[in-house]
């Protein structure tokens, strides 16, 4: 018998939890776009804001929509008052008259004739006035909206400038001294996904155990040469957490790279999949999409994964576009690839990944390889996601 579909707002939920997620996300959205109807541009852009700082909690991709669907309400307000104004330019009426009369005679003109139609100079100093105070107000307008938008960008540089900075400063904690941890005595790393039995939990990387003492959710650092990709890689239960926050745990609308909950690092599973933003800065996994470029690729074979155990050095294989499918849709899903049980198996995922692959860059993989994706949204469909699968090898050639 087929799942049962979870969908809100057009979007498909894979469980019942995230789908009631989902219905809270959608509650607070149908409460804000009740109260913004009869908003302006002006209030309507700081309830964007509001979204965009995190004042309102969304625990799903939802919020994500609500927040383009506020900017796109802005956006066509502005576009409907420019116009309003372009309509509304006031035009100076015209003084018609008949023939003169005699001149410097105020008398009528001659019989027959219509009166000489006079406009008092009140009349048309109250016009002008009226005129520049319309002006005015417009020029006011705009320098409003022109400080929210710049007080907009100034916050979005700031953001991301201390994105970058903090992972830079990140990055160089990798090669200082292991600093001893911080009211942690008797803490273990977190493990998201294991089996049932006991197994031995290895030795972390000296490199990244500054990292895990600042966040215990830390799982390994991924790394592409010559490209903005050089980011830890955190894993929780919920898929859904580092959508928006960072390794700090604050709000951080470029989110973290972050594991798929069900994937294990010290199985381990037979493909470790990584998940990013796609952020028009370039941030997180904004350049994935560039593999989409065989001379790109080229220049781009290896990615550097290492798990908090484990260093590794991976080789890509595959390149494609795909998306989210809902649950009743029989089709190859890459994301639910994480654990081949059998050669069969393995190689059937390998085939489909193949037949969709943009290019053939020559590298084939076997049962018992280990496998890397890197997955992140693709904007030429609904739910479109570009994805990168590489298996590990023992060094770059």
């Amino acid at each position: 018998m087929a799942q049962k579909e979870y969908i809100v707002e057009d979007r498909s939920f894979r469980t019942e939890a995230d789908y009631k997620r989902a219905l809270r996300d959608k509650a607070t959205m149908d409460k804000l776009r009740k109260e913004s109807a009869g908003y302006t541009d002006v209030e309507l852009e700081n309830l964007l804001n509001a979204v965009h700082g995190g004042k309102y909690q969304f625990y799903t991709l939802l919020g994500q929509d609500f927040e383009d669907e506020l900017a796109e309400r802005v956006k066509q307000m502005r576009r409907r008052g420019d116009d309003g104004r372009k309509k509304g330019n006031f035009s100076k009426g015209k003084i018609s008259s008949g023939k003169k009369s005699s001149a410097g005679s105020g008398k009528t003109s001659q019989k027959g004739r219509e009166p000489a139609v006079h406009v008092s100079e009140e009349a048309v100093q109250l016009a002008l006035k009226n005129q520049e105070l319309r002006r005015r107000w417009t020029v006011l307008v705009c320098m409003a909206v022109a400080v929210v938008c710049l007080g907009y960008f100034g916050a979005y540089v700031y953001f991301g400038s201390r994105t970058d900075s903090n992972y830079e400063s990140l990055a160089a904690l990798k090669d200082k001294p292991v600093l001893p941890a911080r009211n942690t005595a008797g803490e273990e790393v977190v493990i998201h996904y294991v089996n049932e039995e006991e197994r031995e939990i290895p030795e972390v990387l000296d490199k990244y155990k500054n990292l895990l003492n600042k966040n215990k959710k830390l799982i390994g650092w991924v790394k592409i040469d010559d490209t903005k990709i050089d980011y830890p890689v955190m894993q929780t239960s919920d898929n859904e957490y580092y959508l928006n926050h960072n390794i700090d745990q604050g709000y951080d609308n470029n989110g973290s790279i972050f594991m798929d909950k069900d994937c294990d690092v010290i199985g381990p599973s037979t493909n470790l999949i990584l998940y990013g933003h796609h952020m028009k800065s370039g941030k997180m996994f904004g350049g994935l999409d560039k593999y989409q470029d065989e001379e790109y690729y080229k220049n781009h074979k290896y990615i550097d994964f290492d798990t908090i155990y484990e260093e590794g050095i991976y080789q890509v294989m595959y390149v494609f576009r795909s998306r989210v499918y809902s649950e009743d849709e029989v089709v190859f899903k890459y994301y639910r690839f994480i654990d081949a049980v059998s050669e069969i198996e393995f190689n059937s995922n390998m085939n489909e990944m193949a037949a969709i692959s943009l290019y053939d860059t020559g590298v084939t993989a076997s049962y018992g390889d280990r496998l890397l994706t890197l997955s992140t949204c693709d904007y030429q469909e609904k739910n479109g996601r570009f994805v990168v699968v590489a298996k590990k090898v023992s060094e770059k050639e």
